[in-house]
């Protein structure tokens, strides 16, 4: 493909939508090289996915072997429980480590070129490199954008990276701060909040909206807050947003009404954890050279081909995935859009399929779902005409969850009353993250509960907790 140019494909972030997008492109005979400024995994492996995984599965087994009550009500009795903090910090770096290890040679075994430095688009199919040193122009037949998404830091909040920081700073736990103050209840919120309150901190939980949780189907979000904050040593502030933070010893907090801005009151605790989101890292990058213009949150447009968008017209040869699209701000999701902007630089006409992508929160116990809320499908129901129901299942009814005495969760299935189509699954319970898939296998193609309950399921298994939500839908 490539005559007259350096590369077939020239990918500028080597996150894991850049490699995903990389590998696929290696297994279709393309040239392809990556561009990366700093470490290698992007967000993922290094402050994201990857580390906060493994602190809070050394902070769950602590949690899960100081529970007495539980392992006694399984003839288990287990003397005083203790952990090293550094020790588990060293397990999320040397995982960071390995990971990012095993992504770079995985693209230099099968001859991605990786080349450091700040890349930018330079005009149409040309790439600038620039490093400290020099810099340096290459071409390309194609160019895939895939420049990532860095913590949300609102007005009024200084960070120092000490004792007021962002997950970026969090997942390196360098210290356990005896009372933790955690602005944000979303994901990154909640499995923080998981790990400080298994390890013995206090928790103040600020969230700005008027509801805990934001996001999720309200049914899981409720069941969750039983579980998962309100036993705990976990306040929460809702409706509520912090107007100001000062870091420092102790940390200054400054809280008003979100509504009507009032001031309410002033905490001093120990650090301050900012979870607000993320924004894309899309300043830099050359796009002003191709007539390219961010919207207004600083996204670059793309179609659902993941072609970049100018005034709505398709940019030749330019595309861009992940989190810096703000279609869907997930590792898995960038990469299933590096592997869809391939398929069409192949000429292979293929969308990304959002709703049948699934997500999850690593908590204890955990929480994930795939397509659309009962609020979403409600909405989607007005405009196109149908009505929706919703069936429920327990973990209190499963014979492998009342074996292994963790019963607490649901399964929700929300779908259409007159064809059965799955919209929406939601799962609050163990292993939550795991069973979601086959639920994600049935939005992607569109099935219906007519089919979907006649399925087996082994038993006993966890996954009869779907089994049996399709099985009540049918005779709802």
């Amino acid at each position: 493909m490539s005559a007259g140019f350096d590369y077939d494909l020239v990918i500028i972030g080597a996150g894991v939508g850049g490699h995903g997008a990389a590998l696929h492109a290696i297994s279709c005979g393309l040239k392809t090289a990556i561009i990366e400024a700093a470490d290698m995994g992007g967000t993922c492996v290094n402050r994201g996915c990857i580390p906060s995984k493994a602190l809070l599965a050394a902070s769950g087994k602590v949690r899960e072997l100081r529970n007495a009550h539980h392992l006694k009500s399984l003839g288990i009795q287990i003397g005083n429980v203790e952990f090293e903090r550094q020790a588990i910090a060293d397990h999320a770096n040397n995982l960071v480590s390995k990971i990012q290890g095993d992504l770079t040679n995985s693209l230099k075994r099968l001859g991605v070129d990786i080349i450091q430095g700040w890349g930018k688009v330079a005009g149409t199919q040309k790439v600038t490199i620039v490093t400290d040193q020099s810099e340096k122009t290459i071409t390309a037949q194609n160019i895939i954008l895939s420049p990532g998404s860095v913590p949300f830091v609102p007005p009024g909040i200084e960070v120092d990276g000490k004792t007021v920081f962002t997950s970026d700073q969090g997942v390196k736990l360098e210290t356990l701060p005896q009372w933790v103050a955690i602005i944000g209840s979303g994901y990154i919120g909640l499995e923080f909040s998981d790990v400080y309150s298994a390890l013995g901190c206090e928790i103040t939980l600020i969230e700005a909206l008027d509801e805990l949780m934001p996001g999720f189907d309200r049914d899981i979000a409720k069941l969750a807050e039983r579980v998962l904050i309100n036993p705990r040593d976990i306040e929460t502030k809702v409706g509520i947003y912090a107007k100001k933070v000062i870091p420092g010893s102790p940390v200054i907090i400054e809280l008003a009404d979100f509504e009507t801005k009032e001031d309410l009151e002033v905490l001093e605790v120990d650090a301050c954890l900012v979870a607000t989101g993320r924004v894309p890292a899309t300043q830099n990058l050359g796009l002003e050279s191709v007539n390219v213009e961010l919207d207004r949150r600083n996204f670059i447009p793309v179609n659902d081909n993941m072609a970049v968008l100018s005034a709505g017209e398709v940019i030749p040869y330019l595309w861009a995935i992940g989190d810096a699209t703000g279609k869907m701000m997930l590792a898995h999701a960038a990469s299933a859009q590096g592997i869809i902007a391939v398929e069409n630089i192949m000429g292979r006409q293929r969308i990304v399929d959002y709703r049948s992508i699934p997500a999850a929160a690593f908590t204890h116990p955990e929480v994930s779902y795939v397509g659309l809320t009962e609020a979403a499908a409600e909405t989607l129901g007005l405009t196109e005409g149908f009505e929706i129901a919703t069936s429920k299942s327990y973990f209190k009814g499963n014979s492998k969850a009342l074996a292994e005495k963790d019963t607490d969760g649901m399964t929700k299935v929300i779908y259409r009353k007159d064809t059965g189509e799955v919209l929406g699954v939601h799962i609050f319970g163990p292993h939550a993250s795991d069973l979601i898939h086959e639920a994600a296998a049935a939005v992607a193609n569109r099935q219906s509960i007519h089919s979907l309950a006649y399925l087996v399921h082994a038993h006993p298994t966890l996954s009869e907790v779907i089994d049996e939500a399709y099985k009540r839908a049918l005779v709802s």
